[in-house]
C-alpha cells in the first residue's frame, strides 16, 4: 500500500510536467495489486497508475519461465567446498545466521553485502517458518540474481524452502519469482 501511494503521487506529479514513462511488466495495469494485501483499499490509486500507460501486449515465450516445481539437487559439504574452491570470490554463510544478519539491515543494503561476490554458498538451508525472514530472503535473492551470482546450498533445496501456504498467499508472485531466480543461479 505504501509503495502504491508513492508511485501514484510520483507518476501524477511527473506526468503533469510532461514526463513520459515506459515500463515492462508481467502484470497488466488493470491487474496491479491483484491478490495483494489491502489491494481493494487502494483500487483508486492502482487504477490511476494504470491509466497513465498505454498497454501493449508482447506475445511470445517468456525466456525466464522455469518450472516452479523444480527441485534442485542439494549439495553435500564436499560438493559445496568444490563449488567455492575454484578461486572465485565466494561467500559461505550459515542460513540461520544469514537470515539473522539480513534482519538487521534495510533491504536496500543487501546489494552491498554482495559487492565483489561471484558465488554464494549457503549451509544448512531449511524451510521457512517466519514470513518476514522469507520476504527478506526474497529481496536478497533478487539482489544476487541482478548481480548474476551463482548460488548453492546444503540442507534443504533452496527451491523448496518456501512453504505451500506462502505460495498461495498475497506474496505468491514474489516467492515464485525467487524460486525461478534461485533455479537460474543454481544452474548457471
Amino acid at each position: 500500500p505504501g509503495n502504491t501511494m508513492i508511485m501514484s503521487r510520483l507518476l501524477n506529479e511527473l506526468s503533469q510536467k510532461g514526463v513520459l514513462f515506459a515500463a515492462t511488466s508481467n502484470t497488466p495495469p488493470n491487474a496491479l495489486g491483484e491478490g495483494r494485501f489491502a489491494a481493494d483499499d487502494f483500487q483508486r490509486e492502482i487504477q490511476g497508475i494504470g491509466s497513465k500507460f498505454t498497454f501493449v501486449r508482447v506475445d511470445g515465450e517468456d525466456f525466464r519461465h522455469r518450472d516452479p516445481d523444480q527441485t534442485l539437487n542439494v549439495c553435500s559439504a564436499e560438493q559445496l567446498a568444490e563449488f567455492v574452491a575454484d578461486g572465485s570470490n565466494a561467500s559461505v554463510d550459515d542460513f540461520k545466521l544469514l537470515l539473522k544478519h539480513l534482519s538487521t539491515l534495510h533491504p536496500s543494503k543487501y546489494s552491498h553485502l554482495l559487492d565483489g561476490i561471484e558465488k554464494v554458498a549457503i549451509l544448512d538451508a531449511f524451510s521457512f517458518k517466519d514470513e518476514f525472514d522469507a520476504l527478506r530472503f526474497v529481496a536478497f535473492v533478487d539482489r544476487a540474481y541482478e548481480a548474476q551470482i551463482k548460488m548453492r546450498s546444503t540442507g534443504a533445496a533452496l527451491t523448496k524452502i518456501f512453504p505451500a501456504n506462502y505460495l498461495q498467499g498475497g506474496y505468491r508472485k514474489k516467492y515464485l519469482r525467487a524460486i525461478s531466480r534461485i533455479g537460474a543461479m543454481a544452474t548457471a
